[in-house]
This record gives structure tokens, C-alpha cells and sequence, in this order.
């Protein structure tokens, strides 16, 4: 598994206890269970659910559900570690969580979809909570999910609970910035990156592999900045144009799902070619492990910066570190969506509400913060990567915690 991989390097980077580095190859719990569905036809089908929870020494677990096909308890245990990171890096008092169902959700009607959320929540009852567990959307699922799994918690605590789950409709106590935030934070990160390495953003070339949320709202936002975005993809194919693409002109049609491949005046490429492009930056926004052992020496990006989870193997990681080229890591730069989940939970358990500009200013701030420590960490140690020092940072305040708390005997 690459989080515990990942894992092991950074302890071996820190004088540590390796007995808190062992309990931390492990989940403290995963739940597996059975959501029964009644089809729009009559017919019962029976999925598989999963929530895994890695770590709560710093807090609630935290963490998305996601309904795909290819979701497994593996995965979610992996994902769940990286949550635990990621939250640790950006210093918020939670530890990590991730879960699931396995379903296409497409295969779903609207009516569906909301009955196996609300029997999925019925599920986890036990073991989610506002100061327990704290679930967010994820692939396959979006505001209106989070909002159904609301309800169904809140009608069974007979009490309106909206800090259960962030990414929630704003109405319905959800944050304003959520739906955009990690896409913001991945060029932030992607702005202060070329700061560090003396790049202006007005001369720096942009390739987005994934063209979502996360990497549609990260190619506006550096458009606006002045970077110059010349290619794009979705699960279609790239559209490359050297000139500079228009990424707000192509997010206005984001309902569309054939949108970037309806961009005429551009080259198709394949979402494998659009990662070898000349390009000065690499932001690879889509799924995991797309940059492998088999082309990471194809890769001529200058910089990369995560935008997906685990888009980078371990062996893709050795081999860029070889060739000089930065990796800036996912559990930085695409943090976003947990803080303002974060923002999120302190609203609700408040009841307060934050403005969009509020929200954008206090996440820019955090993602600053969390550079800060990240470079200084960097910058001691001439041997290691930005993923090391990533991990260090995070490290040491899980490791802290535990060893401040001690072990239930």
C-alpha cells in the first residue's frame, strides 16, 4: 500500500518511537456492511459498504465517502491513512477517515441514490457523529448526498444534527467555499511553488489532468492569476492548444460532459499523452496512480503538483526525484476540502455562518501557514522531498499526540 509506504520512509527521516509508527500502519477500525436497496423497479439489490477509520488521537475521524465500482476496503483504509496526514499537516484537530459504497452511481436513478444513502447512514448510525466521525462528499457523491445523510442522522437522533457531515448545501448549514476549496488550494500551492522555484505565473505553462472540481476550479483560478493553461482533460480525452486555452469558458459548461472535448480549436490528446506534455507545471487532478513506473521517464513537466489523491506511485516518486523534478504532494496541496469542511464543522457546531470572502481568506491563510512549516522542514535537509517533508511535518504532531496520550493498557 502506498500511505503505508509512504509511511515508513518518513519515520525512518524522524528519531521517533517505532512502536507509534507501527500502530500507525493500522486502521483503528473498519466497518463493513451490507445496504440493501429497493430498485425503482421492485427488485432488491444488495451493496457493500465500507467506512474506515485510521486515526482519532488529534480528534474526530474525517473523511469522504465515495460511491464507484471500484471502491474496496483496501482503498478506504489507504485513503483514510492519507486523511490522517493530510488533516495533521494542515494542523486541524481531526484524524482521518474514508468510506464507501460499491456502486456505479450512474447506474442509479435520483430515487436510488437518496434511498441507498439514507440505508447506508441507518448502517454507520454507530459509529458517525459530529464529535465521532465526520463524513464529506466524495467521487460519486456531491452536496445533495451529504444533505440526505444529514436528514437521515438527524431524523434518527430526533434532533437537526448538521455538524454530522460537511459539504452540505449552504441552506442547510453547508459552507459557502466548500465545493470549490480544493481546487483553490491546489493553485495556491501551485502559486507559491512557482514563487519558490523564482517562476512567474505569467510565464509558467499549465497541464490539468481531470477537469472537475478540483482541477476546473484550480485551472480558472490560475488563469485568473495569469498562468497560461494549454490543455486540459475529462474521462473523454485532452484538448491541448500551446496559445492557452479559455478554462472559465469551458467550466461554464461543465453540465456537459463531452465539454472539453468540445473545444474546437484545440488538439485532442489522450489523458496519457496530456501527462507528457512540455509543459512547465503537471497538475494531475483525476485519480489515482496515473503517473507510474511505466511513464514517469516520458514525463516533461518541470513541476508537479497533486491535485488527486495518490496520483503518483512510490516507484514514479524515486524515479522524479532522480531526474530533479519537484513533486509538491496531494495531502498539501489539495487540503483544501478538509479545512473548509473544518470551517464547515465550527460553523455548524456554533451555528454560526461565514461569508464566501471569510471563508477564501481564512483558507488562504491556512494553505500559506501549512507552506510555511512544509518549506522550512524542506529546507533543512537537502536529501529529502517535498512528500518527505510533507510527511515529517505531519508526523511529528500525530507522533506527539500519541505519545502524550499514551497507550490504553
Amino acid at each position: 500500500m502506498t500511505a503505508r509506504r509512504q509511511l515508513e520512509r518518513a519515520g525512518t527521516l524522524l528519531e521517533i518511537d517505532p512502536n507509534v509508527v507501527e500502530r500507525l500502519k493500522y486502521p483503528q477500525r473498519v466497518e463493513r456492511v451490507s445496504v440493501p436497496l429497493e430498485r425503482d423497479d421492485g427488485t432488491v439489490e444488495v451493496f457493500t459498504g465500507y467506512r474506515a477509520q485510521h486515526d482519532s488521537v488529534r480528534g474526530p475521524f474525517k473523511g469522504g465517502l465515495r460511491y464507484h465500482p471500484d471502491v474496496t476496503e483496501e482503498e478506504c483504509i489507504g485513503l483514510a491513512m492519507w486523511m490522517t496526514w493530510k488533516c495533521a499537516v494542515m494542523d486541524l484537530p481531526f484524524g482521518g477517515a474514508k468510506g464507501g459504497v460499491v456502486v456505479d452511481p450512474n447506474s442509479l436513478s435520483d430515487g436510488e441514490k437518496e434511498r441507498l444513502t439514507r440505508r447506508f447512514t441507518q448502517e454507520l448510525r454507530d459509529v458517525i457523529g459530529p464529535m465521532q466521525d465526520i463524513p464529506a462528499p466524495d467521487m460519486g457523491t456531491d452536496a445533495e448526498t451529504m444533505g440526505w445523510l444529514m436528514d437521515a442522522y438527524s431524523m434518527q437522533e430526533d434532533e437537526t444534527t448538521p455538524g454530522v457531515v460537511t459539504g452540505k448545501p449552504p441552506v442547510i448549514g453547508g459552507s459557502y467555499g466548500r465545493e470549490t476549496a480544493p481546487g483553490r488550494s491546489v493553485a495556491l500551492i501551485t502559486r507559491e511553488a512557482c514563487e519558490y522555484y523564482d517562476r512567474s505565473l505569467s510565464e509558467t505553462t499549465v497541464a490539468v489532468q481531470g477537469f472537475g472540481s478540483v482541477g476546473g476550479n484550480a485551472a480558472v483560478l490560475l488563469d485568473e492569476w495569469g498562468a497560461n493553461v494549454v490543455a486540459v482533460s475529462d474521462v473523454n480525452g485532452a484538448v491541448y492548444d500551446p496559445d492557452g486555452l479559455d478554462p472559465k469558458a469551458i467550466q461554464a459548461h461543465g453540465d456537459d460532459p463531452t465539454a472539453v472535448m468540445g473545444v474546437s480549436s484545440a488538439q485532442q490528446l489522450s489523458n496519457e499523452e496530456l501527462l507528457t506534455l512540455d509543459v512547465d507545471v503537471l497538475i494531475p487532478a483525476a485519480i489515482g496512480n496515473v503517473l507510474t513506473e511505466a511513464n514517469a521517464n516520458d514525463v516533461n513537466a518541470s513541476m508537479i503538483v497533486e491535485g488527486a489523491n495518490g496520483p503518483t506511485t512510490s516507484t514514479a516518486d524515486v524515479i522524479f526525484e532522480r531526474r530533479g523534478i519537484p513533486v509538491i504532494p496531494d495531502i498539501l496541496a489539495n487540503a483544501g476540502g478538509v479545512t473548509v469542511s473544518y470551517f464547515e464543522w465550527l460553523q455548524d457546531i456554533n451555528r454560526q455562518g461565514w461569508s464566501l470572502e471569510r471563508v477564501n481568506e481564512t483558507l488562504e491563510s491556512e494553505m500559506l501557514s501549512a507552506w510555511d512549516n512544509v518549506t522550512e522542514t524542506y529546507e533543512l535537509d537537502e536529501d529529502i522531498s517535498w512528500r518527505d517533508a510533507t510527511y515529517v511535518v505531519g508526523l511529528q504532531r500525530i507522533v506527539e499526540a500519541h505519545e502524550y496520550r499514551g497507550l490504553w493498557p
